[in-house]
């Protein structure tokens, strides 16, 4: 049933990473004639990195914002309608499914592939509001950079953790990795490395409660062994403070029609980007607690159109 004017669709891609795109581009070629909608960092996260090094068929690496960009183009070449602008409100509940962006359009879509990535976390603590892009960063690789010959904090002990701890520790004067438990979950060739690095100073068992600075991040407070009765806060001199304390996918919109996982990763069928809802379908980093690879998250989007293209067919 039509509401009257209600713009109708195919096909409709929600986000516009490697998942999203590769969805278009493939559901465009089978004339699916698809709508997407680019999200809140069109690109997605692959445009806060600098440098993609492991993507196949770029022997000399590709800059992640070039790369998201031609991934765009090839899709638009085939007839992807790609659209700024964010689904805000899922109606997963009756067939054709309801969409809302975030201006207050409708529309009715027969297939919908769920491509909202993830987004960093970080601590909630109102000074990495006041100092984000101040001295605040969730991107060691995008604004490492700036830190050259300086002192940086990184929170995490898991491998990213000690992945950026190590990245900045080649740039930085200095890097303190600031770890809330006494020991590393990062995997033990990472523990080694930061261990073996020189610059890299690992602060057990502290915890971050807050930043100061007049321009920008000049330190932060930690509180060591926190609740115990040696509990102690912990002044440390930095320019720079950097979040590695994982990811939260983007699915919020679709937690009351879909199953997600205890962090919010939609739950797909038997390794495929099925959900339990037929003619939707979840691709790439919102579905991936795994791998979380721009060459996974295509694949599952070239999979989720193929799906939704099958899917087309039985209607």
């Amino acid at each position: 049933m039509n509401h009257n004017n209600m713009e109708h669709v195919k096909c409709l891609i929600i986000g516009s990473g490697p998942a999203g795109y590769t969805a278009a581009i493939y559901a465009s070629r089978a004339n699916l004639n698809p709508v997407e909608y680019a999200g809140m960092q069109p690109g997605g996260q692959l445009t806060q990195t600098t440098i993609v090094e492991n993507f196949p068929g770029y022997p000399d690496g590709v800059d992640g914002n070039q790369m998201m960009m031609d991934m765009r183009q090839q899709a638009e070449r085939f007839g992807a309608d790609i659209r700024d602008g964010i689904i805000v409100k899922a109606d997963l509940s009756k067939r054709p499914y309801v969409l809302t962006t975030d201006e207050g359009h409708e529309m009715e879509a027969d297939t919908v592939i769920i491509a909202t990535g993830a987004s960093a976390k970080y601590l909630g603590l109102p000074d990495e509001a006041k100092y984000r892009g101040e001295g605040v960063s969730a991107c060691a690789t995008c604004d490492g950079f700036f830190y050259r010959k300086r002192v940086v904090a990184v929170v995490g002990g898991g491998d990213t953790a000690c992945e950026d701890a190590l990245y900045l520790s080649s740039l930085a004067r200095k890097v303190y990795l600031i770890v809330r438990k006494p020991y590393l979950r990062a995997s033990q060739v990472m523990q080694q490395r930061v261990m073996n690095a020189e610059n890299i100073e690992i602060l057990f068992e502290h915890n971050t409660v807050g930043l100061f600075g007049e321009n920008g991040v000049e330190g932060a407070h930690l509180v060591k062994r926190k609740g115990e009765p040696d509990e102690e806060m912990v002044d440390i001199s930095i320019d720079g403070f950097f979040l590695a304390i994982g990811h939260q996918p983007n699915s919020g919109f679709v937690k009351d029609f879909l199953e997600t996982d205890d962090t919010g990763y939609i739950k797909t069928i038997d390794g495929t980007p099925r959900t339990k809802l037929p003619g939707v379908f979840a691709a790439g980093d919102v579905a991936d607690p795994h791998y979380r690879q721009a060459i996974t998250a295509a694949a599952s989007g070239c999979q989720a159109a193929l799906e939704a293209e099958r899917y087309l067919q039985t209607l």
